[in-house]
């Protein structure tokens, strides 16, 4: 590798904007701020349900009335 054209890779501290959590990466950038983290993501917090895909099906088969016995 050829030297001096590489940025310094250094220890980061990284900062949500919404929930105010720091945590350590290493990056070539001092300081970073992020929108959302995983301490305050719905998904991750809990707070999000996946969506549910069951039904589906049968609903469509009901609409159109579909595997109703003859």
């Amino acid at each position: 590798m050829k030297k001096g054209i590489h940025p310094e890779y250094m220890e980061t501290k990284v900062t949500c904007g919404s929930c105010g959590n720091t945590f350590t990466v290493r990056s070539n950038r001092p300081e970073l701020e992020v929108e959302i983290c995983n301490q305050c993501h719905p998904y991750y917090t809990g707070k999000q349900s996946t969506v549910k895909k069951d039904g589906r099906i049968d609903k469509f088969n009901k609409k159109y009335g579909l595997n109703q016995a003859k």
